[in-house]
């Protein structure tokens, strides 16, 4: 005779339960951070991150080679009892100390990366506030779901540390650990008063950065030297911030206007910035110099990055600037001579003409700060995103998306949404 285990008596006809989802395998060495294997989605990816990748594997192979032969020189020389220890033309060079300082340090660089990590893990440990079920719910939540919506095998650690003024979020590991950490000052945007879908967009980009296996110990060691390579190190890093801002789109794709608005104007100026404006600087301004700036930055200059967030057709300018300005600027470009700039009557005039335009309640701009009421104003995103006062619309208009993935997915026959904040994903239904 069958027994019946506990509980209510299934009804006729009644659906068995499913059984319940299988538990990810912990993440390993060979099978990467995510369920999608070591290389991750490729097409999410900066189409320049995986080729400098390579030269940054190369660049460490000959390193190491360059390592091997700068120790066997020496010793072959002493086999056969000549005291020279280096060829002639490096002595000639005075490169002797810096190759013995470069035979010394290259083989230490793998224990002081993994030192250094395990120190930066403790810290974030004893020093800032754990984000969990019962502590910075809100944003907690937000890291589960961006971490379930990549892939990930294991919910990463989130900690938030006092920022002191400073605009900021990173992400690192040690071991198979990996944790986000979000300096306070840019999680107080988060709040439901505030642009929690700013937010959102940054957790979902630090995040990106665990699921691309940017932070991943052996990949850190293979491009270290990569790294001390003037513009070949900077730029890879651009790639790695282009990557990890496409998953923070494809997670929050309405927060992309809000968190450049934060990285530009603050906190508390945010509200008042027009990122149509500021993205169409990259567009309009062609100076060297700018160039220059970019080019030795580890992240992609603000204007840049504001254009590529919001031209999703394309992957973000690594190398030179961007095409397209959606409207014309009262003021000429930075890079224009001195004699194209308005004078004082002119700015005035033009500030005059501004003001008969600007909507009801769109002036002050010098903050919003919380607990005060901005009911009579202009909503936030509305001011981000609207077109610039005394702008006209140019005839350039953003090619339907998406590029490659992410949370767009328009169709062919969608209309283009210029200048708007982008549609918010689809709805899944049960």
């Amino acid at each position: 005779m069958t027994t019946l285990p506990p509980g209510p008596a299934p009804q006729p006809g009644a659906q068995p339960p499913l059984p319940p989802p299988q538990r990810p395998k912990r993440p390993g060495l060979f099978n990467g951070a995510t369920t999608e294997g070591i290389r991750g989605r490729r097409r999410i990816r900066h189409p320049w991150e995986l080729p400098l990748l390579g030269v940054g594997v190369v660049l460490a192979l000959i390193a190491y080679a360059l390592w091997a032969w700068i120790l066997a020189f020496p010793a072959r020389r002493a086999l056969v009892n000549e005291e020279q220890m280096l060829p002639d033309w490096l002595e000639d060079l005075g490169a002797a100390d810096l190759l013995i300082q470069f035979g010394l340090l290259l083989p230490l660089v793998p224990l002081i990366l993994w030192i250094a990590r395990a120190i930066m893990y403790a810290q974030m440990r004893a020093t800032a506030v754990r984000m969990s079920p019962t502590q910075f719910p809100e944003g907690y939540r937000m890291v589960a779901e961006a971490a379930q919506q990549f892939g990930m095998r294991r919910v990463p650690d989130a900690y938030v540390m006092m920022g002191s003024g400073v605009l900021n979020a990173f992400a690192s590991g040690h071991g198979f650990r990996r944790f986000v950490i979000i300096h306070s000052d840019m999680f107080e945007v988060g709040g439901r008063t505030r642009d929690p879908e700013a937010l959102r967009f940054v957790i979902g980009h630090e995040v990106g950065h665990l699921a691309a296996g940017h932070i991943s110990y052996f990949r850190l060691v293979i491009t270290y030297v990569l790294g001390l390579i003037p513009i070949l190190g900077t730029a890879f890093s651009r790639s790695q911030e282009y990557t990890a801002d496409n998953y923070g789109y494809a997670y929050a794709p309405a927060g992309a206007p809000g968190v450049m608005a934060v990285l530009s104007g603050g906190k508390y100026l945010n509200a008042e910035v027009n990122v149509n404006e500021l993205a169409d600087r990259a567009a309009t301004d062609p100076s060297l110099f700018v160039h220059i700036v970019n080019w030795l930055s580890t992240h992609p200059i603000t204007t840049w990055r504001a254009h590529a967030l919001r031209d999703r057709s394309k992957p973000g300018a690594l190398w030179i600037r961007p095409g397209g300005s959606m409207f014309t600027s009262p003021l000429p470009p930075g890079h224009t001579w001195s004699s194209t700039y308005p004078t004082p009557g002119d700015a005035l005039a033009m500030l005059d003409a501004a003001d008969a335009r600007r909507p009801a309640g769109g002036g002050g701009q010098f903050g919003r700060f919380p607990g005060a009421d901005y009911s009579d104003r202009p909503a936030m995103r509305a001011l981000q995103t609207s077109a610039p006062l005394l702008s006209q619309r140019t005839s350039y208009a953003i090619p339907h998306g998406p590029y490659r993935e992410d949370a767009r997915r328009l169709r062919p026959s969608a209309r283009p949404n210029p200048g708007g904040p982008p549609p918010a994903p689809p709805q899944q239904h049960p």
